[in-house]
């Protein structure tokens, strides 16, 4: 049923309508049970909806309030529809949080040109057709927040990471041009660290995926910035937390 109220509480996420991509696994599902967890109406999309149907279950049996749709971020008309489905079912669309990526990282002689495509599909044009689908909806309504995963790669780059930081690198630069243009919407670009995730388990070279592997050590659990997400949507109306990097203790003498 449509509920078009605005939400409660200035510095508060209750009753807020969230649409998280990439929200079957890492950092997308814990931002949407973290969220959730705080009276946030959540909108769960990706492309495994057996993991959005049992995630969304269980924020339901504490409590919360979840949806989710089947959603292919490379797909602009699939963005569309996900955002459409948000406000058929809740009347507005207050924050999107552009999560989904995928990071195939290789060396660049390996010539996984089909892998490049796929970073710059997912990684950029992704956050691009989100940003595509909300932008109108948002300055309808004078309000949004649009939130952009980008990485620590998107201020360093590391060999065998070129294309993937190339990837961040964008959308930190899109996230930034944007904020610059918006005196009425919210934008914030969360760069994390190492982080307990999935991400990286397409890497097709062996040498890669032991040197991802490593990193993974010292890794960030996805709650972590999960928190930060919550962090900067609870800030009062007329604050814009532009920009917040999120790295692990330990990552001390790493670029990432």
């Amino acid at each position: 049923m449509s509920n078009t109220s605005t939400p409660s509480t200035a510095g508060s996420v209750a009753d807020r309508v969230v649409l998280i991509t990439g929200a079957s696994s890492g950092i997308g599902e814990a931002t949407a049970r973290l969220l959730a967890q705080n009276g946030a109406r959540v909108i769960l999309g990706a492309r495994r909806t057996d993991r959005l149907q049992k995630i969304a279950a269980e924020i339901r049996e504490r409590g919360g309030i979840a949806e989710y749709r089947s959603l292919d971020v490379v797909n602009r008309d699939d963005v569309k529809a996900f955002v459409a489905f948000a406000q058929e079912k809740f009347g507005r669309v207050d924050v999107i949080f552009n999560n989904a990526g995928v990071m195939p990282v290789s060396p660049m002689n390996a010539l996984k040109t089909q892998e490049w495509d796929r970073i710059i599909d997912v990684n950029i044009k992704g956050v691009l057709n989100g940003i595509a689908a909300v932008l109108p909806v948002m300055e309808a309504q004078g309000s949004g927040h649009i939130i952009n995963t980008a990485s620590t790669a998107a201020h360093a780059v590391g060999a065998q990471f070129g294309v993937y930081c190339a990837s961040k690198y964008a959308v930190r630069v899109i996230t930034e041009g944007l904020r610059q243009e918006m005196d009425t919407l919210r934008v914030t670009l969360i760069s994390p660290g190492v982080t307990e995730s999935e991400l990286g388990s397409d890497i097709t070279v062996d040498s890669t995926a032991s040197a991802v592997k490593q990193l993974r050590s010292i890794a960030l659990t996805p709650d972590a910035i999960a928190r930060a997400v919550l962090y900067a949507i609870s800030q009062p109306a007329d604050v814009d937390v532009s920009e917040m990097i999120i790295r692990p203790v330990r990552s001390a003498g790493h670029a990432f």
